[in-house]
């Protein structure tokens, strides 16, 4: 195979200028993803949520500038590379090294229509986690977990269709006010509780998000983000220094739609853990996040009744 202009009538270097204005796009796009647009269609948090996937591009473009014996294009696919090895390849886990943590939170969205809540229940203490936050908690799959959980841990929070349960005992608990504009007062998706562990008092924060649509007139996220504004609200109130917040946020920590949240905690993306769908995960939307602690190792756990697999997360806590 010969790649000189003698092979083709063309030199190399002028040929696949499209494929390698591409790779510059795909590269702008991972780099300044925060410059795109979100008026309207909100094109930006749609971008943001699958980031990491723009990285595709690189193989399927590599690919087709060696079929059209593109030098040019093969030069230019360096920047989306360069660009997405620095901003994923530490979140590509390499191993399953847990180092030194104080505690261990699970995190699982269980699905209201999720027909095994029992084994549910069970794989989530796997583990031996010492919290386990629970969202989309049905009035009849309650008591299942309540009998499955409350043996190894005792202490409890439920509000809503949000639940935490504990080793540790947990006091002041109280709802969280995330309640877009236009819900209910029966829309209870928030809890907080002061957990008292051997490392002192932790404000223990359980939330889920209201969902968002990919839909004709675009990415319908703003809910969702209003939710967030009044989350983000209630941390930046929290008193207690050490916090831990657990919930399906229905989005990436790339999604700007989560800023508020974001910009308050650490997010400690370690490794990518997709979540959902349990199908075939594509996006973390599931999370655990800290103040005053690190994340010190976040995994994925096999998969229960729920579209969501279940995550569990490794926390020390700061001196």
């Amino acid at each position: 195979m010969r790649w000189g202009a003698e092979a083709t009538g063309r030199s190399p270097w002028a040929r696949g200028r499209v494929l390698a204005s591409l790779a510059v796009l795909t590269a702008a796009l991972l780099a300044f993803h925060a410059a795109v647009p979100n008026a309207v269609v909100r094109f930006g948090s749609l971008v943001e949520t699958f980031l990491p996937w723009l990285g595709l591009a690189v193989p399927v473009l590599l690919a087709l500038a060696l079929l059209r014996r593109s030098a040019v294009a093969l030069v230019a696919l360096l920047l989306p590379a360069t660009v997405w090895g620095a901003l994923f390849a530490g979140r590509v886990a390499t191993a399953e090294h847990r180092g030194a943590h104080d505690v261990t939170a699970v995190q699982h969205n269980v699905s209201d229509v999720n027909a095994d809540p029992a084994g549910t229940a069970r794989a989530l203490t796997g583990p031996d986690p010492d919290l386990i936050a629970l969202e989309e908690l049905t009035p009849s799959a309650l008591p299942v977990y309540e009998r499955e959980l409350t043996p190894r841990y005792p202490y409890r929070a439920v509000r809503g269709t949000v639940g935490l349960w504990s080793k540790h005992p947990l006091t002041d608990v109280r709802a969280v006010d995330i309640r877009p504009e236009g819900f209910g007062k029966d829309w209870n998706r928030g809890v907080r509780a002061t957990a008292r562990t051997p490392w002192g008092e932790v404000a223990v924060y359980v939330a889920h998000l209201p969902s968002v649509r990919v839909q004709w007139h675009g990415f319908s996220s703003g809910r969702r983000d209003e939710s967030a504004r009044l989350l983000g609200a209630a941390l930046a109130a929290e008193k207690l220094d050490r916090l831990i917040l657990l919930g399906d946020l229905n989005s990436t920590v790339d999604d700007r739609g989560l800023a508020p949240v974001t910009t308050r905690l650490d997010t400690s993306e370690r490794e990518f853990a997709f979540s959902w769908p349990a199908s075939f995960p594509v996006s973390r939307i599931d999370h655990v996040m800290t103040r005053e602690a690190t994340v010190t190792h976040v995994r994925t756990l096999p998969a229960t009744g729920s579209d969501h697999l279940p995550i569990a997360a490794d926390i020390a806590f700061a001196p």
